[in-house]
């Protein structure tokens, strides 16, 4: 596979990475992995279960049989390419569970007046982040933040991805991690969106920053890289989402860009 070729296959429980991509976590799981074309992860805490290559799968965890949504991933890497195609988002079957596990109704997306955002069955890479981690973005995203990478470029502005695609389950983990640490749930959601209302779930927003600045912090908007995008972003398709004072309830972020489609 050609890089900009490479994707990711979603399922709702595991998804399927391209094996070039993942980095062995031990030894004995390196010369598996060496050997395959896909590695799955579990989504809920990004556990690499298992590769899979010439139509074997090597077993990186055990019980692997009985690891929920092994099925799932296996038959969307087996459907054919024009069914793939066809189904372009993932159910929202269990949303509402973690929406009401962390205290919210169904009233919580009118109330925010944010989006509810479905996973995409496949996603792109869009190159790396600024820690070597695989972005991921939808198809017309990532070739989005690609030109404008590189039209910055030659601006001599050096533009960093800090974070693109994120699942359901990563935003629940954000606030979980967050609830340990002594912040109420109304807190956190000054400053990450709910599980299923987060731009990033649909792949088509990133976090960007610039080299040496710190991630996700107000001074990006000192920087020229910030001084750039307000005057080009647009021409991409990316627009800034949570300007001062936004009706969501959300701190200002300057960071954070969304790619909209041409109308």
């Amino acid at each position: 596979m050609k890089p900009l070729d490479w994707h990711l296959v979603n399922s709702p429980d595991v998804e399927a990475w391209p094996a070039r991509l993942v980095r062995a976590r031990a030894s004995a799981d390196a010369r598996a992995i060496a050997r395959a074309d896909w590695v799955l992860r579990r989504k809920r805490d990004g556990r690499f279960l298992a590769a899979l290559g010439d139509g074997r799968l090597h077993a990186l965890v055990p019980g692997l049989a009985r690891e929920p949504g092994l099925d799932a991933v296996l038959s969307a890497l087996a459907a054919p390419a024009e069914r793939a195609g066809a189904l372009l988002h993932l159910p929202l079957d269990g949303l509402r569970d973690r929406l009401h596990w962390l205290g919210l109704d169904d009233g919580y997306g009118e109330r925010s007046g944010l989006a509810l955002f479905a996973e995409p069955c496949r996603l792109e890479f869009a190159g790396f982040d600024r820690y070597r981690r695989a972005l991921w973005l939808l198809a017309p995203a990532a070739r989005a933040w690609r030109r404008m990478q590189a039209a910055a470029r030659v601006d001599g502005i050096a533009l960093q991805a800090i974070s693109g695609y994120r699942s359901h389950d990563y935003q629940l983990g954000i606030f979980e991690r967050k609830l340990a640490r002594g912040l109420s749930v109304e807190q956190i959601l000054t400053v990450n969106a709910a599980p299923g209302y987060s731009e990033h779930h649909g792949g088509v927003a990133l976090d960007i920053g610039a080299p040496g600045e710190p991630p996700a912090e107000e001074s990006f908007e000192a920087t020229p890289a910030f001084a750039w995008l307000k005057r080009h972003a647009g021409e991409s398709g990316f627009r800034m989402s949570y300007p001062r004072d936004n009706p969501h309830g959300i701190t200002y972020e300057p960071w954070h860009w969304r790619w909209h489609p041409a109308a």
